[in-house]
């Protein structure tokens, strides 16, 4: 008997198989069907290259999803398949995803995505692998922020607005069934930012005007509705920590999290970083910032973005705009700030590392200097660059473009950063950190119709 390939077993078993057909054919439960998608997408994802065993219908090894508010047709949004390999789009390759898909986050295997329409208030679950959509979740208002742990048939959203019963204030984390689309409703006040540990065990919860971080133990909550950190009665599900100034977002390094407090950006009084144990539940000493609302850690550096309500200048740039943000390099080690960057001001959301050492900054509703459309004078918009591997440098390049930025994407394998501002799907060049010119990106831009919004890539290269 001829042996078979690894490729050829994979695609028998998942689309020639008795057990595929009768999937198919008896029209089992959506969820059954959608338990083996999800099965199938986790094997091919977890350490494969999509070169060389299996080849989504695209045919892409180099896959890249971009939301956009139209399709090509000018009637519904959907998310746009790119070959990042040379930056084209190819033909009819596109996932329906709602009318309007935005924000998107991707699982740590890269085999679901989900992408937010905030024009119904749905999750929009994505199989990765076979490039479709398996269903869509309503959510009972708008989320600012989703996250999928390893386990990846839950997912979270926070949902700053979700009503509660009576008596108790709004605001919840909504914990999602991929393949059900079963909603356990966590209370938390105000949430607005979710994270989570590896395994989805514990989540981290941030929400407006609060001086502490709600801690949740997802599996423990009772459904359809958990008080879970309510003020009137807490639940078993949550732990409040409080000793924080207006904490916004974490980055979590093994059982601890580096806790970036706003202050006074967000109303509070001093921007910091604040370790946190998450086996003891105990903040650390916080080392003071310019400005916190994002970050990126490399090794031992963490680097701090924000804008300062009162230190904004724009001192050592030649400018036509009046405010600037900071952003701190902190060495973790001795934890001090070793250096300062003035960069676009706005609220800094967006910050990603390039594979040659290019740390992109992005923000919105920062001030916007002359116009792209009309390149006569400076140019400024919400984007900075800064060359780390530059000892000491602490100067950074603010490209000539305009707009908020929305979304970014880096590479192992390019010199290249995908970066979503003002709509439109940029492509930098990280040697140059100038936008890609050539034939197929003539303005530096992926061709797309509509508004791009978020940008994330499907494969590992």
């Amino acid at each position: 008997m001829k042996r078979m390939s690894r490729s050829a077993i994979i695609h028998h078993f998942a689309f020639k198989s008795p057990v595929f057909r009768f999937l198919g054919a008896s029209r089992l439960k959506r969820a059954a069907v959608v338990l083996f998608a999800l099965s199938l997408a986790f094997t091919l994802s977890c350490g494969y290259k999509s070169s060389s065993y299996y080849k989504p219908p695209s045919k892409l090894s180099t896959r890249v999803l971009a939301s956009q508010d139209i399709n090509s047709s000018f009637t519904l949004g959907g998310l746009k398949i790119i070959n990042a390999g040379n930056d084209t789009v190819p033909a009819v390759r596109e996932i329906s995803a709602g009318n309007t898909p935005g924000l998107m986050v991707m699982s740590p295997t890269r085999a679901t995505l989900l992408a937010f329409d905030p024009s119904s208030r749905t999750v929009q679950v994505i199989n990765t692998v076979t490039e479709s959509n398996s269903g869509s979740i309503p959510l009972p208002d708008m989320t600012t922020s989703m996250v999928i742990p390893a386990t990846t048939g839950i997912g979270y959203a926070a949902v700053p607005s979700a009503p509660m019963p009576p008596t108790y204030p709004v605001g919840a984390v909504e914990m999602m069934s991929l393949t059900t689309g079963a909603l356990t409703t966590i209370g938390v006040p105000g949430a607005r930012t979710v994270i989570s540990n590896p395994n989805g065990t514990q989540l981290l919860v941030f929400s407006n005007d609060s001086d502490a971080v709600s801690i949740l133990s997802p599996l423990v909550a009772v459904g359809p509705i958990d008080v879970g950190c309510d003020n009137v009665a807490a639940s078993a599900a949550c732990t409040i920590v409080p000793g924080f100034d207006r904490p916004v977002y974490g980055i979590l390094s093994g059982s601890t999290v580096y806790i970036l407090n706003c202050g006074a950006e967000c109303g509070g009084t001093q921007a910091s970083i604040q370790t946190l144990d998450l086996g003891t539940m105990t903040p650390g000493t916080p080392l003071p910032v310019d400005a916190a609302t994002s970050a990126f850690l490399s090794g031992s550096t963490l680097y701090v973005a924000g804008t300062s309500p009162t230190n904004n200048s724009c001192i050592g740039q030649t400018t036509a705009a009046t405010a600037c943000g900071r952003l701190n390099i902190v060495d973790l080690g001795s934890m001090t700030v070793t250096g300062t960057v003035v960069i676009p001001d706005g609220y800094h959301d967006h910050i990603d590392l390039s594979n040659n050492g290019q740390l992109f900054i992005g923000s919105h509703t920062c001030t916007n200097v002359g116009n792209i459309n009309n390149p006569n004078g400076e140019i400024r918009g919400c984007l900075a660059i800064l060359d780390t591997t530059k000892p000491g440098n602490t100067t950074a390049i603010i490209p000539p473009d305009n707009g908020d930025v929305t979304g970014m994407q880096s590479f192992t394998g390019y010199n290249k950063e995908y970066v979503v501002e003002g709509g439109n799907l940029r492509v930098y060049d990280t040697v140059t950190n100038k936008l890609q010119i050539n034939s197929r990106t003539p303005a530096g831009s992926v061709p797309l119709l509509g508004e791009i919004v978020d940008v994330k890539a499907i494969d590992f290269f």
